[in-house]
């Protein structure tokens, strides 16, 4: 049975375009009620399973060659290093969703152990030692290609219990990727752009395909998105937890990406996409019916498409502004973690 056939029960969802024999991308045309039907036809749509034979470990970033990696290098001019992430600690947006907590960090010697002299050491060397203990994913991190499965089926088409195991993901863990995630990266302000008073969208503001369009048309020539790059989509809701602290978040209502953009995600061949909030998509989700994070459904385990969260954009976006270019050098490797399924990270920008 193909996921088309499994479907369930309701009115079917929008077929494709005529013209594209693609889904549409416009968010009036989703039937909000039937969100399965809706994941399936865009699962169908947009897989990439066999595209780079049945051994891949790294889906869509794939893209990012040798070729590209040159390029990125190329946009260096100013020699400027941004971080791009936020900070790994006990005030973090964590609630306890699903066991996710915020970073402890403990320290295992100080400076107080070494000025009395308790540590051992001989003469008078002393130092300090410290251990964190902290989900992989409770500030800026990439989903690996084992996070998320759709109906028991994980990357490129395996059963989901065959990959991730409790010794973790033996098939697709990050580890595969720490040499990989370095390429051109591309910032989409849509907030600046599309609420240019206070550089911010609403939560559950759903960013559409003309509304990325539209903001790197304006952003000009070198927002121009290609083949192997990482995009960054900026939507200032980090920017209003700052401000306004975390409230609801990690989990809570956030402007992101329109369910429908699925299809530009995929014909834009780009390597990976990181948002500045908690889930990547709008939340709410755009359906009336039970539905979590549908497009995680579609383009992690069907696309291969590597998503990063909860990244900190705003220096970026600002330095973007003041140069008016928005293309820069990314570097963003997760830590060789054996097995994971994501992975914490400081990604670099450099301009």
């Amino acid at each position: 049975m193909t996921l088309r056939q499994a479907q369930g029960p309701g009115r079917q969802a929008q077929g494709p375009d005529a013209a594209t024999e693609k889904p549409s991308e416009n968010p009036a045309d989703l039937d909000r009620q039937n969100p399965e039907a809706e994941i399936a036809l865009r699962a169908e749509a947009f897989r990439n399973w066999g595209r780079w034979g049945e051994d891949d470990a790294l889906g869509t970033l794939n893209f990012i060659d040798p070729a590209k990696r040159v390029q990125a290098a190329s946009l260096v001019r100013d020699g400027r290093a941004i971080s791009l992430s936020q900070p790994f600690d006990t005030d973090g947006p964590q609630k306890g969703w699903r066991r996710r907590t915020n970073p402890v960090h403990t320290m295992t010697d100080t400076g107080t152990d070494a000025e009395r002299g308790i540590q051992g050491f001989p003469h008078g060397i002393g130092g300090a030692d410290d251990v964190i203990a902290m989900p992989l994913q409770c500030s800026t991190q990439w989903d690996g290609l084992g996070h998320i499965f759709d109906h028991g089926n994980a990357w490129n088409g395996r059963r989901a219990g065959d990959v991730v195991t409790s010794e973790g993901d033996l098939v697709t863990g990050i580890e595969h990727a720490a040499s990989v995630v370095v390429s051109r990266g591309v910032l989409l302000d849509v907030g600046r752009h599309l609420r240019p008073e206070t550089g911010e969208l609403d939560d559950g503001h759903a960013i559409t395909v003309a509304d990325l369009e539209a903001t790197a048309a304006a952003q000009g020539d070198s927002a121009r998105i290609g083949r192997g790059d990482i995009v960054l989509v900026r939507t200032g809701q980090y920017a209003r937890t700052r401000r306004d602290g975390w409230g609801d978040y990690a989990g809570g209502p956030a402007p992101g990406l329109s369910f429908t953009t699925a299809g530009w995600l995929h014909r834009t061949e780009i390597a990976a996409i990181a948002t500045d909030t908690w889930g990547f998509e709008v939340r709410p989700n755009e359906f009336d019916a039970a539905a979590f994070q549908p497009l995680h459904q579609v383009v992690i385990p069907n696309m291969g498409l590597t998503i990063g969260e909860m990244w900190n954009l705003d220096e970026l976006a600002a330095a973007c502004a003041e140069l008016g270019r928005w293309e820069f050098l990314l570097s963003a490797p997760p830590l060789p973690i054996t097995g994971a399924v994501g992975s914490p990270i400081n990604p670099i920008a450099l301009l």
